[in-house]
This record gives C-alpha cells, structure tokens and sequence, in this order.
C-alpha cells in the first residue's frame, strides 16, 4: 500500500464551476518532494489540508474534516475502462492517488500512517457536484459516480507532517463497525433508510453525515 502521486490544485477560473467567483481548485496534478499536510482550521474557513492546494468553495469544500481527498488508483483504472478515455492521478481532484487500498471500503475512523509519521483519518465519501461533471466533461457525471457508489474519501489530519510520492501507507487502526465510505455515501445519497446505520461510526463521522443520521433517526422514532 502506497501513494503513487501526491495532487496540488491552483485557483483556475472555468466557466463549468458552481462557485458564485468563478474558479475552482479540482485541476489537481502530481508534483514532486514533499508536501507538508496540516488540519486547515473548520468548514468555512479552512481551506485544505496540503500546502499549495487551492480549495476555492470552502462553505462546501475543505475544512478539518475533508482536509484530504483519497482515490484509489484501482477506481480510477476502472472509470478509464467504462470510459475509453485515460485518466491521470489527480483527475478526479483527489489530493492523494493511492495503490493497493480499497478507499471506499474503508471504514469510517480508521486510520491511515504515510511515509514517517503523518496520520489521517477516515471521515466520509466525496459528493460529486457539477463542478466534477464539467471538469471532466462527461454528460451524465454526477448521475454515474453517484450510481457506482464508489467515491473516494475524505479524511481528517490526526498527525501532521511531510508526504511525497511513493510514501507507503499502513492502516494502523480499524474502529470496531462496519460503516464503510460506500456506505455511508449511499446513506447521504441514494438510501437514506441507511442512514441509522451511520451512529455506529460516532464522532469519527463526518459531522454534517452524524447530523443527517441522528435527525433521520429521531423522525423515524428510533
């Protein structure tokens, strides 16, 4: 288990972006040496996790508990395949394109150890926008990310510290549940009756998803 690319983005203005100013960061592209990796302060005002990394809709995007975006090479290599098309590490604005982990198979709260001590931590699925959709140019985007339900993942800087690529990754903890990134992604999106199922991840859960599932919960009279 590695990175095979660490991905910076720069504030690019697009005409696709359903930001109000008019750019977007989601450009992502592998550099070279390492990358210092931080918790960027809450939603809303933190930006991202790496430094030189552009997160410009931060009442969406961003913040200490998405401060980091994983895809896994694997998912990437599947899409190139359903889509004809090559997809470099980085095009799905994932900050980090690993080898060998099944991100969307990985539990909410657990933990990941990069290169020589940096920890990150699992919070949820990415939720594809539209901005995604023009960014890759597919008609349909949203709708066929959604349907896959295999989104990548956001994660929380537990640790901070440098990474580069060719960093190896090690799981160093698994919480005791079985709520997955898949799963809690099709609880937010396509199955809501999923959603009580999420409580079992606890505070390791991304809070707007705890939110979601505690007021799903209650009005189901659980």
């Amino acid at each position: 288990m590695r990175l095979l690319s660490v991905n910076l983005g720069r504030a690019k203005a697009v005409p696709y972006t359903d930001n109000p100013e008019g750019v977007t960061g989601i450009d992502k592209r592998p550099v070279e040496g390492p990358v210092r990796v931080s918790a960027p302060g809450p939603k809303g005002i933190g930006g991202s996790g790496l430094a030189g990394d552009a997160v410009c809709k931060r009442q969406h995007h961003g913040g200490d508990d998405q401060a980091v975006y994983a895809m896994a090479r694997e998912d990437l290599d599947e899409w190139e395949r359903a889509l004809g098309r090559p997809l470099a590490d980085g095009a799905f604005g994932e900050n980090l394109t690993t080898a060998g982990l099944d991100v969307s198979g990985a539990l909410i709260g657990e933990r990941w150890r990069i290169g020589s001590g940096v920890v990150l931590e699992i919070t949820c699925g990415r939720i594809p926008c539209m901005t995604f959709q023009g960014h890759l140019g597919e008609q349909r985007w949203v709708k066929r990310f959604t349907e896959r339900g295999a989104p990548g993942a956001y994660l929380r800087v537990i640790t901070p510290g440098e990474i580069r690529a060719g960093d190896p990754v090690e799981i160093v903890h698994r919480p005791d549940h079985d709520v997955t990134v898949a799963l809690q992604f099709r609880a937010v999106t396509t199955h809501r009756e999923l959603l009580p199922r999420l409580l079992a991840a606890g505070e390791a859960l991304h809070p707007e998803s705890l939110a979601a599932a505690r007021k799903y919960t209650a009005e189901q009279g659980g």
